[in-house]
């Protein structure tokens, strides 16, 4: 029997312990008498695991390594969208990584007064704190424990976009931590596949390296297109649950997340314009049409637009500015997060692919520190390419997305000639693509976002 301390966190009872018990990993086991999918860690002969729902699938996640490794230096914040698994990720952590940890969440009394006293217990070699940005010092107070106790401790912290938010304005704990922002899973992440994570150096000469189809990869893809890339309906791959995880998501977002720390009076509005937003995916983004269809302001449809972001509902690109083209300066395109809730395909998939380029984007910089951007390319004669990465404001390599044309995008080459890009990518949904024609490499979706994080 698994018992306490490695009894199943938000379970009762204990479980029987699994048949197999090596010295330390993880494995899954079915338990019939109480329709679980369980995981386990062990160490030792000792067994513990996280509920999550009626089915527990945990797997490991991308940004596992890099913050061990940040976590001996510094503290480490991970930001990143409602239920994309931060908390889970920090279990995982302490799970895996450290012979006892706690977790201290603001929303829990107990919680609340042990962060407030200083006091953890004794024997945690890892603090997570969780949800602490609701307090409203609470970086002052987080950087007096970690003045105070950085010898005894290493300090993890998880929360929405305001840690994000109080990241750019006046930082006292400037030098004391690394920022983090988690993703959902992706093609490359669910295939266990590492190639991009352990590159050596990236330079605008580095090629992005491909490996032959996985066998499974197609399947997967179509499960993220369908289901997204959140841990909870990706991994359980229910309709039903689909449909209540983005209306559950979306009402704790407005009416929790949101009400909480943001001065927005009008939140029906504010969801009346969530609601709009999956159909402006992939066009240029202009306010003054939402502000027509809203019935307010400019700057209040501005300030909620800004407010949906920060608390990682969509994200913005914008175009890419040279003096070599004339490129349009002001109007970004709009993705969401969770590509899922885009109900045009052809939208969708080009959701898809923003969201997988965005990741290795925010990779690279937060646990590599190279400053790499997401752009796209549109210049005032009307060329367009879906996307362009920089490194250092300068172009690495862009990508145009179809979803069954493989005849070469004529803009990708226009843009290729005149900002010497070293790299042109046209990534097609249809399987089993990859040749070169005219310096543009033609390549299955399946195949180019495994090779990305």
């Amino acid at each position: 029997m698994c018992a306490a301390p490695g009894q199943l966190e938000g379970d009762s009872g204990n479980l029987p312990l699994p048949p197999v018990n090596p010295q330390k990993g993880l494995l899954t086991f079915f338990y019939p008498s109480r329709k679980r999918l369980t995981t386990f860690f062990y160490y030792g002969r000792m067994c513990t695991g996280v509920i999550i729902g009626p089915f527990d699938m945990i797997q490991d996640r991308y940004l596992h390594t890099s913050i061990r490794e940040d976590l001996t230096r510094k503290m480490v914040f991970i930001g990143g969208p409602r239920q994309v698994g931060k908390t889970t990720l920090a279990r995982l952590i302490g799970q895996k990584e450290y012979p006892a940890y706690r977790i201290f969440n603001w929303d829990d009394p107990a919680g609340k007064k042990s962060i407030l006293s200083m006091r953890f217990g004794h024997g945690p070699a890892l603090i997570v704190f969780d949800e602490l940005h609701k307090y409203t010092k609470w970086k002052n107070h987080i950087k007096g424990i970690f003045d105070t106790k950085a010898d005894d401790l290493h300090i993890l912290v998880t929360g929405s976009a305001r840690l994000d938010l109080y990241r750019r304005g006046g930082d006292s704990l400037m030098g004391r931590y690394h920022y983090y922002r988690l993703h959902p899973f992706s093609l490359a992440e669910a295939l266990g596949d590492d190639t991009a994570l352990t590159m050596p150096s990236v330079s605008i000469d580095t090629t992005l390296i491909f490996q032959p189809v996985a066998p499974r990869a197609n399947e997967i893809l179509h499960t993220l297109l369908e289901f997204g890339g959140f841990p909870e309906p990706f991994l359980t791959k229910d309709s039903h649950l689909l449909r209540r995880f983005h209306n559950d998501r979306l009402v704790r977002l407005i009416k929790e997340d949101i009400r909480d720390l943001e001065s927005v009076r009008d939140l029906s509005s504010l969801q009346i314009l969530a609601d709009l937003l999956p159909e402006k995916v992939g066009s240029l983004f202009s306010l003054n049409a939402l502000r027509e269809d809203l019935l307010v302001t400019h700057k209040t449809v501005a300030l909620w637009v800004d407010v949906l972001e920060r608390f990682y509902y969509h994200f913005r690109i914008y175009p890419f500015a040279s003096t070599k083209i004339k490129s349009l300066r002001k109007e970004p395109k709009l993705y969401l997060w969770d590509w899922s809730q885009v109900k045009d395909s052809a939208r969708r998939f080009e959701n898809l692919v923003a969201s997988h380029l965005l990741k290795i984007v925010h990779f690279l910089y937060d646990a590599q520190g190279y400053r790499t951007e997401l752009h796209f390319l549109r210049d005032r004669a009307g060329h367009e390419v879906d996307f362009l990465v920089t490194l250092d404001k300068r172009p690495w390599f862009a990508v145009e997305v179809k979803q069954s044309d493989a005849d070469i995008h004529a803009p990708l080459l226009y843009f290729g000639n005149k900002l010497k890009i070293p790299y042109l990518y046209q990534v097609v949904e249809t399987s089993g693509l990859d040749f070169l024609k005219q310096g543009v490499r033609v390549i299955s979706a399946d195949k180019f976002l495994a090779g990305l994080v």
